[in-house]
Parts: structure tokens; C-alpha cells; sequence
């Protein structure tokens, strides 16, 4: 009579397939430990070739033994290179990742500038914190022209002060200028070059009348 997989049970690790689990089902019938670790050996140099593309290291190795300990249920007795997992630590359920919970009223500026505000209103200088204001006001506006296609400055303007707990303020010209004083400086650069004297015959050329006294004469 057939047997189908759906009447066996289930494969502890599907990537080494039920052979395997098969043969350290008969591994586990050898009276002799000095065999069955022999065999042992030679079956996990079968695992390993069953999956080539794993990089050969001593932790790779390690995971094959620790492999033949869980498929066999942790009954096989074999004197292994490696210490013997401990099956509560591997049955032993991974911790759950706490997700962050901190709600940002506005999405489309982001967590970052909700800690930028926050540094910005703890700066004790006037004027860097102007500064930084500014600068807050300007990323803010470029974050918001992202998900709008008009921007208002005036939206931004009671946003950073919303934001802020009204600790921070901004007029319409800040939003305007084309640096941020305290932070960056624009170099000007001379618009007045003085040209290089040309050399040579740029002038009048001086008229030559030697041959017309010399015609009146004759």
C-alpha cells in the first residue's frame, strides 16, 4: 500500500527534505557511539552539500550539528565538535518589537523637525535661535511644496508656531531671504573688474601730409 506524504509527519526542516530526516531515524539505532558519531559526521557533510550555496565557516558548521540535533529531537547521542543546543533556548520566542507610538500631527513634515523644534526652542542664543528658526521655516516649506503645489508662507508660519507651543515665530520676510543670517553668508563677489589696457594702435591714426607740402612746393 502507498504511503503519501499527507499520511507521514510533518518535516521539522523542509530545506534538508524527509530523507534526511529518515536517515538520522536509522542514525539513532546504532548501538555503537563511536559509529553513529562516524556516521554522523558523514551526514552532515551530506546537509552540507544539499545546500552548496552557503559560504564554508565554523559558524555554518555549527549550525549543521545544531540541525541534526533539532531533526533528530534532541535524542541523538554523538560526541559533536560543538556544544549541544540547548532546546529552550531555541524554542524560546523572540521579544516583541515595540513600535513607536509618538503621534506627529503633521505627516508630511516628519518626525525629525518635531525634534528640531524641540532643540531649537532649548537654544539659549537670540540669535542663533533665529537662525535656526528660519531655518526650520525653510525646510519646512520645502517639505510641505512636496505633498502641496501651492505653499503659503503664512501656512507655515502658524504651523512652526503651533508646533512650537507659539516659542517660535517667523515673519513672511525670513521665509523670503536668500541666506540665513547667524548660519550661512553669501560671499559677494566683485562685480567691477578692471579691464586689461589693450597694447597697440587703438587710436587715431595721425595723418601723413609729407606728400602733399612736398606737391605744393614743386
Amino acid at each position: 500500500m502507498l504511503e503519501y506524504n499527507t499520511q507521514r509527519k510533518d518535516v521539522i526542516l523542509k530545506e534538508y527534505g524527509r530523507n534526511i530526516e529518515g536517515l538520522i531515524g536509522q542514525l539513532e539505532k546504532v548501538d555503537d557511539k563511536e559509529k553513529r558519531t562516524e556516521y554522523a559526521a558523514a551526514l552532515v557533510k551530506l546537509m552540507r552539500l544539499i545546500n552548496p550555496n552557503i559560504n564554508e565557516n565554523p559558524e555554518y558548521n555549527q549550525k549543521l550539528w545544531d540541525d541534526l540535533y533539532i531533526m533528530s529531537g534532541f535524542k541523538i547521542e554523538v560526541d559533536s565538535p560543538f556544544p549541544t543546543p540547548d532546546k529552550e533556548t531555541l524554542d524560546k520566542k523572540p521579544q516583541t518589537v515595540k513600535y513607536n507610538v509618538n503621534r506627529i500631527k503633521y505627516k508630511h513634515y516628519g518626525r525629525n523637525i518635531d525634534l528640531l523644534i524641540k532643540k531649537a526652542i532649548a537654544t539659549e542664543d537670540e540669535k542663533e535661535k533665529k537662525a535656526f528658526t528660519i531655518y526650520l521655516g525653510r525646510l519646512m516649506k520645502s517639505f510641505y511644496a512636496t505633498w502641496n503645489k501651492e505653499v503659503a508662507d503664512e501656512i507655515i508660519i502658524n504651523h512652526i508656531k503651533e508646533l512650537s507651543g507659539n516659542k517660535l515665530e517667523l515673519k513672511v520676510e525670513d521665509l523670503e531671504k536668500g541666506y540665513i543670517e547667524g548660519l550661512y553668508q553669501v560671499k559677494k563677489q566683485p562685480t567691477n573688474i578692471p579691464q586689461k589696457n589693450k597694447k597697440g594702435g587703438g587710436g587715431r591714426k595721425k595723418q601723413n601730409n609729407f606728400g602733399q607740402k612736398r606737391r605744393k612746393r614743386q
